[in-house]
C-alpha cells in the first residue's frame, strides 16, 4: 500500500531553520545579558530567552536532521511503497501494520498499491502495473 511521508527536503531545510535559531539565540543571549547587567531581575530573565531559543534549535535540529537522514523517516510529501519503507507512525500510534491480511483486495474495485480503479477481472493495475492479489 502506498503512503504519503514528509520529505527529507522539508526536514533537511527545517534542521537548517534550527541552526539559524541556535545561532539567533547565542547572539540574544549574549547581547542581552551585556545591554541589561545591573538591571536586576530583568537583567537574568531577558537572556534566558537566548537560552530558550538555544534549546528549542538543538531540539529542532536533531529532530530534523535525523529524519532526513534517517532510512525511516516521518514524512508529509514523499510517496512510498511498503516494500521500501514502513510507516513509521502504523508503529508509534498503534495502527495496523502495512503488511497485514485484512488489506483492502482489488475486489472492492481499486488497486491496493495506488488506489486507481480496477475491475475485478484484471490481473495487473493498469496504473501502476503491478500484479494484483488474488481473490
Amino acid at each position: 500500500m502506498k503512503s504519503i511521508k514528509p520529505g527529507r527536503g522539508p526536514s533537511m531545510m527545517g534542521g537548517f531553520g534550527a541552526v539559524f535559531g541556535i545561532v539567533f539565540g547565542i547572539f540574544w543571549t549574549i547581547l542581552a545579558a551585556s545591554m541589561t547587567q545591573g538591571f536586576g531581575l530583568v537583567g537574568v530573565i531577558f537572556p534566558l530567552f537566548g537560552v530558550l531559543f538555544i534549546i528549542i534549535g538543538v531540539v529542532n535540529a536533531v529532530y530534523n536532521f535525523k529524519n532526513a537522514t534517517g532510512e525511516n523517516r516521518y514524512s508529509e510529501f514523499d510517496i512510498t511503497d511498503d516494500t521500501e519503507e514502513p510507516d513509521p507512525l502504523n508503529r508509534q500510534f498503534g495502527g495496523k501494520s502495512d503488511h497485514t491480511p485484512d488489506t483492502p483486495s482489488h475486489s472492492d474495485g481499486f488497486c491496493p498499491y495506488c488506489g486507481a480503479p480496477v475491475q475485478h477481472d484484471f490481473a495487473f493495475c493498469r496504473k501502476c502495473g503491478k500484479a494484483l492479489p488474488k481473490e
